[in-house]
């Protein structure tokens, strides 16, 4: 049986690991997939403030690497089309999208400033504009 290679001590040292190739993933994905979803999803939503703050955030340069790779990860669940709650299912297909967004604003809020809630904000209206 071959065992996969154990990270260096150098990269267990920086502090990085393997996260920064794992974002990079995420964030290709979240960055093709995000905006279409929500636009199809906008009505179904109840939590669209808290998922675009999410995504200010994890776009912002300033949050931290550490934060910025949770986020993405909540947004990747998000816009995969594959999770533990069918999002088609009416009713109940985001309750699990909610509630990893949810858990998200809870361990970081810290970095989820009020400029990130100000550009969810304005986001929402443009998309509600749009629907009209």
């Amino acid at each position: 049986m071959v065992r996969p290679a154990k990270p260096s001590s150098a990269e267990i040292a920086r502090g990085k690991a393997l996260i920064p190739r794992i974002d990079k993933v995420d964030e290709v994905k979240v960055e093709r997939r995000f905006w279409p979803k929500v636009q199809r999803s906008l009505a179904r939503i109840p939590f669209a403030d808290h998922l675009l703050s999410v995504w200010y955030a994890a776009r912002d340069p300033q949050t931290p690497a550490g934060a910025k790779g949770m986020m993405l990860a909540a947004l990747a669940y998000f816009v995969m089309p594959v999770d533990a709650i069918p999002d088609v299912l009416v009713g109940i297909g985001f309750t699990d999208d909610a509630a990893v967004i949810t858990a998200v604003v809870a361990t970081l809020s810290a970095h989820i400033r009020s400029r990130h809630r100000e550009a969810a904000r304005q986001a929402l209206t443009r998309l509600a504009r749009s629907e009209d």
